[in-house]
């Protein structure tokens, strides 16, 4: 049983005893004690005052006698004001490591039958070139919150939604189609998204030279330099034949949709290769081709139902003036859809899916409006998760030198990304003498897993809702807050245990002394790991990667301060050697297992 749980009932017989009246668990209010004062829990006493009828100091002081003569997880106790300081005796925290210890899954929760179903969206990639640096941040997170919603209790659907059909789309095929001279992947020796991203920049290259040159010679016409821009940017024969394909494509053109299939398919393989080397991976994956004819039909029904508003022209709106908005468009004049549509046609595919309970969005501050208007939207069509809906919203990476910019050619691409982070972690770790005694095989692997620890880690620690800067040198430092450093105290307590394995040490708390045996910084790390639970649940509630990210990294810094300090192997004490171990096991226990909730391995050896 937790120390919280024991001292809280405590506390209610307590007052009970005391003053005579029964209290709720809720007006018992634990927290840390602070460092500057003797104790590990305090207890707030003004909630009691009212009942006590008496001084914050008396009421304390009362109620810490009781404690101290009637509950066994507490040695001592002082006052500070209305504030009562507890001191926990050493039979107690050993009783909690010893509870730590017996459960691999400590601090995380299973669900069950009745649990609520929790869907995912994620990554939300054009099929007109490959992830970038932005996309990585929003998969790295949406795996993250899957793995801490399942820590939570909740079953979860991990789900992409896949931007497949559109004018960038026909810009691409159509640039392959007149420059690419029947290039594959194969034949390039590219991954595919990448073949079809270079055709997506050199489509924009060619259409600003047209633009460039219908610019001129309206110009030389006598047209003003802004009207000429904008007609020749209409009349430019590029684009005039991207929109023709993308009518044909609509059309269902036998051509054009094999050709459509056909790029997309190389891309996808390119996809699942990032994915893959990113950790991510999805239960459900939905295209917006599938989706878009639903929306339009769901859009159909709201209007006879009164919902929507059809103009003269032909195009459907909402009214959401009452909801202190404004009116927005869901099926153009022409009766084709925009992405509002598309989503509600994503929601209704997904509803007929999944019994959903919660449905969360990551995507991007930039959508925020969006998803507000589609919540209201989904809410009037029905969808019981709809006024509820979440939108995990999270702030652009840019990196050092920039910003990003994909039709330029000059986005960062995710897959060079990794491949230098490995590259990276791989020289450095060289440097630092951390492959001492490895074969080749070995080293790759130690490299992957840092590298990659290191690009996610140093992404999630951040507030997802803040614009980052990402470092990649800042990244793979093996001291301070990064993965590498985490990742490397936990291959050293592997090593301390392997070594302790090989001696025979006893690594239980069975026969275990327990007169005088904690030292503080023991207690602050059984305190520390105690805490964990609640860092878990407070991350699900906040949708916070983050939170998990710092614990993990405050809990390393514990263990290395008592490490420098204290020695494990070489303890003469049976029984201190004993809780040394114990105590190093779940260290690297919570840390694997938190570091898990971020999608990050801990390598066994370093």
């Amino acid at each position: 049983m937790k120390i919280e749980s024991i001292i809280g009932s405590a506390v209610i017989d307590a007052v009970k005893t005391l003053y005579g009246q029964e209290i709720g668990e809720k007006m018992v209010q634990l927290q840390k004690t602070k460092r500057e004062f003797e104790g590990n829990l305090t207890l707030v006493v003004f909630p009691f005052l009212k009942i006590s009828k008496k001084k914050p100091e008396d009421t304390a002081q009362e109620i810490g006698q009781y404690l101290v003569e009637n509950c066994p997880a507490i040695a001592s106790f002082n006052v500070v004001k209305g504030f009562l300081n507890l001191v926990i005796a050493q039979s107690a925290w050993l009783g909690l490591l010893a509870d730590i210890n017996a459960d691999e899954k400590f601090g995380e929760k299973k669900a069950t039958e009745d649990s609520p179903l929790v869907m995912i969206e994620y990554s939300s990639p054009n099929t007109n070139k490959p992830l970038h640096l932005g996309h990585v941040r929003n998969n790295l997170l949406g795996w993250s919150l899957a793995k801490i919603m399942e820590a939570n209790g909740n079953k979860v659907v991990k789900t992409n939604i896949v931007n497949d059909r559109g004018i960038h789309i026909c810009k691409s095929m159509l640039a392959w189609l007149k420059y690419g001279n029947g290039e594959t992947p194969e034949t390039s020796g590219k991954k595919g998204d990448h073949l079809i991203g270079d055709y997506y920049v050199a489509f924009d290259k060619h259409y600003r030279e047209e633009v460039k040159q219908l610019t001129a010679k309206y110009v030389a016409e006598g047209m003003g330099e802004e009207e000429a821009e904008k007609k020749a940017k209409e009349e430019a024969p590029l684009i005039k034949e991207a929109h023709e394909m993308l009518v044909k494509w609509e059309q269902n053109d036998p051509e054009v949709r094999a050709l459509w299939k056909k790029l997309n398919d190389w891309v996808y393989a390119g996809f699942d290769e990032t994915y893959k080397a990113l950790g991510v991976g999805f239960d459900k994956i939905y295209y917006e081709s599938e989706t878009y004819l639903k929306g339009k039909a769901k859009v159909e029904e709201g209007l006879a139902k009164g919902l929507f508003e059809r103009h003269e022209d032909n195009s459907v709106w909402a009214d959401l003036t009452g909801e202190g908005l404004d009116k927005k468009l869901l099926l153009r004049s022409d009766g084709t859809s925009v992405y509002m549509t598309q989503d509600i046609g994503t929601a209704e595919m997904r509803f007929k899916d999944f019994p959903i309970d919660k449905m969360i969005y990551v995507v991007g501050n930039e959508q925020n409006y969006h998803f507000q208007v589609l919540s209201i939207l989904l809410d009037r069509l029905g969808f019981k998760w709809g006024k509820e809906l979440v939108h995990f919203s999270y702030g652009m990476v840019e990196l050092p030198n920039g910003k990003m910019k994909s039709r330029e050619g000059t986005v960062v691409d995710a897959d060079d990304l990794v491949e230098t982070m490995i590259a990276d972690a791989k020289q450095t770790s060289e440097e630092l003498g951390k492959f001492n005694d490895m074969t080749d095989e070995e080293r790759n692997e130690i490299a992957r897993i840092v590298g990659m620890g290191a690009l996610k880690y140093f992404i999630l620690k951040v507030d997802a809702r803040k614009n980052m800067l990402f470092n990649p040198e800042e990244s793979i430092d093996f001291n301070g807050n990064t993965g590498p450093f985490i990742q490397y105290t936990h291959a050293r307590i592997r090593s301390i245990l392997r070594k302790a394995a090989e001696t025979q040490e006893n690594i239980d708390l069975a026969n275990v002394n327990t007169d005088g045996l904690l030292s503080q910084k023991e207690i602050d790390l059984i305190q520390k790991l105690n805490e964990y639970g609640a860092v878990v649940e407070q991350a699900g509630k906040d949708y916070s990667p983050s939170g998990i990210a710092n614990y993990c990294y405050e809990l390393t810094k514990e263990f290395n301060q008592f490490y420098h300090d204290y020695s494990i192997l070489k303890e003469e004490d049976a029984n201190k050697k004993s809780v040394r171990l114990v105590l190093a096991k779940n260290v690297a226990k919570v840390i694997k297992n938190g570091m898990a909730l971020l999608g990050i391995e801990v390598p066994e050896r370093m």
